[in-house]
């Protein structure tokens, strides 16, 4: 087969003439329950068709990521399908003008390197549709799944093929054969490839974000991210500046106990505010709280901000003082310790499905994720196992999901099957997990035997055994032995030498606390580390040393 020849993407594009316009309705995507506007059909090229300032006639989107003034029309280089269907042959009945879902289909060249953010563009004569370029496309998951290849939105801006948006200056008609003319260019030095350098690939040049954030062109998805990126590099040159940046010791904040509710015969909810501004939580975060007997718990938020937010505690049978307190004394009213907030769960924008698994008080986990999920249009099932219908907590949280929840009543003789679960996964799956630790054994198990990677599922234990053997620790750094008894963890007793070391959720799952390990062997325990990382760290707050080990941290 002959290599193909590529045109010259960088020389400047003329003559261009529209070849197709492109609409749909939303539709269900092939394999999914959610809607799509990707499947988009050309319009016959005898039909005009009216182009507004919110995009094409009869042409909807998903407005959680597409769509709007600032996305009203997207275009894409037709010559581009070629070079995808040489890399990947497996997808190459796929990769046809319109899959990326593009509304404009244009001859003359034009592509990623020879257009620019804010271009200014008619389509047809002096009366035609007036164009102004104002975002490179972000792509999402859906190109993941509509491809057929896992990862592939990446390789988009990667390359830099990922088109780009038009907003609509002068709303008009426009049909095929009509003529594309540059009316006004702006800014010749930022085509949508160099955007896409600082915007994706080197994402701390200071100087040229700096310069991205004040080109006003832009719509706001880029603004906001060009705004933040410089402002979080200032403060890293001040504080380099100042010495570099400095560990700063954890704060407390007194929040007071705004309501206590008895969700279950095991479980309590709590609403804890503190005076002042809060900031939005992302979904998967869990709170530390400091109880008066010096015990710190992190706990899995439902929901809420930094200033107000909910948590479910499920009482422990062998409770060392943590949710024996929470349930028993802390009372409607009470002041109680809040230190940081730290996200534990992972957003995985690329899967093109979510399947959530959770037993008893391990739904907390998964509540607010399945609340956004739904709200961005993501396709994701929850599978919660409870012993029966009285152990269902925030039932009214869990009802807003509808269909997207499986409950497994044990009572009534139903069994969450994990191995079908994951045996009958949807193609490009991703599968997250909460629950006692015989419920992540089985999913890690499970998940094994049905050709999973470790990077295509995420488990969170609740509770985990930290007891064992005593053992012996040398920090390699000053040589200094110190011994762990077996109540005791590896984490207490560092800290209890007088070293300081982080941690978060000291539960085993967020991997803050970890140490490398230098010498000896180890009882791993918790799902903070990935195999490979095991042979050379530990979670020093659920894993155990056999014998004798040597760390650094």
């Amino acid at each position: 087969m002959a290599p193909i020849t590529q045109p010259d993407l960088w020389a400047p594009w003329h003559d261009a003439t529209v070849t197709q316009i492109r609409t749909s309705k939303m539709k269900q995507m092939r394999g999914l329950s959610i809607y799509t506007g990707i499947y988009k059909e050309p319009v016959p090229s005898t039909t005009r068709i009216f182009c507004s300032s919110t995009g094409l006639e009869s042409d909807e989107h998903d407005l959680t990521f597409h769509g709007g003034v600032d996305k009203a029309v997207h275009q894409y280089f037709p010559g581009h399908y070629q070079a995808w269907k040489a890399e990947h042959p497996e997808a190459e009945e796929a990769f046809k003008i319109g899959g990326f879902g593009e509304n404009l289909v244009v001859d003359g060249g034009m592509n990623e390197r020879n257009v620019c953010i804010g271009d200014i563009i008619r389509v047809g004569g002096e009366d035609g549709v007036v164009l102004q370029v104002s975002l490179p496309r972000q792509p999402c998951f859906k190109l993941n799944h509509r491809f057929g290849l896992k990862g592939f939105a990446a390789q988009t801006w990667k390359k830099s093929r990922t088109g780009w948006y038009y907003r609509v200056i002068r709303e008009g008609w426009m049909e095929v054969g009509d003529e594309v003319t540059l009316v006004e260019r702006k800014h010749p030095d930022w085509t949508i490839e160099r955007i896409q350098e600082y915007l994706h690939r080197d994402k701390d040049n200071l100087q040229k974000l700096m310069e991205l954030e004040s080109i006003e062109e832009f719509g706001e998805e880029c603004k906001g991210a060009f705004k933040s990126r410089v402002a979080k590099l200032k403060a890293e040159e001040e504080e380099n500046a100042n010495g570099g940046k400095k560990k700063e010791p954890e704060v407390w904040q007194e929040f007071e106990v705004v309501e206590k509710k008895i969700q279950t015969k095991r479980i309590t909810s709590f609403i804890l505010e503190r005076p002042g501004e809060g900031e939005e939580l992302d979904p998967g975060c869990f709170a530390r709280l400091k109880l008066p007997n010096g015990l710190i718990r992190p706990y899995s938020i439902v929901g809420g901000t930094t200033k107000r937010f909910q948590l479910g505690v499920a009482i422990e049978e062998n409770s060392r003082g943590g949710s024996r307190y929470l349930h028993e004394e802390l009372q409607q009213g009470d002041k109680i310790l809040v230190g940081k907030f730290t996200e534990s769960v992972p957003i995985t924008g690329g899967a093109s499905n979510h399947i959530f698994i959770a037993g008893g008080i391990g739904i907390t986990a998964f509540l607010l994720h399945a609340d956004v999920y739904g709200q961005i249009n993501f396709n994701y099932k929850l599978h919660y196992a409870v012993r029966s219908a009285e152990d269902i907590p925030f039932q009214p949280l869990i009802a807003k999901l509808g269909s997207n929840v499986i409950i497994y009543d044990k009572s009534k003789g139903e069994r969450m099957n994990v191995h079908q679960i994951l045996k009958e996964r949807s193609w490009n799956s991703f599968v997250y997990s909460c629950g006692p630790q015989r419920m992540i054994d089985d999913v890690i198990r499970s998940a094994k035997e049905c050709g999973m990677s470790s990077e295509e599922f995420h488990c969170e234990a609740f509770q985990i055994g930290t007891s064992g053997d005593p053992f012996t620790v040398e920090i390699k750094k000053t040589g200094q032995v110190l011994t762990v008894e077996g109540e005791k963890t590896l984490l207490q007793t560092i800290r209890e030498a007088g070293l300081e070391i982080d941690s978060s959720c000291e539960t085993g799952n967020c991997g803050t606390c970890r140490v490398d390990l230098c010498e000896g062997r180890v009882d791993h325990r918790g799902s903070g580390l990935g195999e490979e990382d095991k042979l050379t760290a530990m979670l020093s707050c659920v894993s155990r040393g056999i014998k004798h080990i040597v760390i650094d941290f």
